[in-house]
């Protein structure tokens, strides 16, 4: 009986390990807005396009979301 507890407890510890490094490290750099595009017409195809309008807006990038594929700007806060 004890045999197939400690083989559970250590699967379960695996996957917990799995999944704490697929969150990815946290970091301190603080957060990042996001503000949907006003310059940028029509559906957003690629992320290039998307972040070089956002630019031109002020901010520092971008990038295509949703299922309508709108343009959202991104900075830091």
């Amino acid at each position: 009986m004890e045999r197939p507890v400690r083989l559970f407890s250590t699967v379960l510890l695996m996957l917990l390990l799995l999944f704490a490094t697929e969150m990815g490290p946290m970091t301190a750099e603080g957060r990042t807005c996001e503000s949907q595009s006003h310059r940028y017409k029509g559906m957003c195809g690629r992320k290039s396009n998307c972040a070089a309008v956002c630019q031109t807006e002020g901010f520092h990038g971008g990038h295509c979301r949703g299922f309508h594929r709108r343009c959202f700007c991104t900075k830091k806060c």
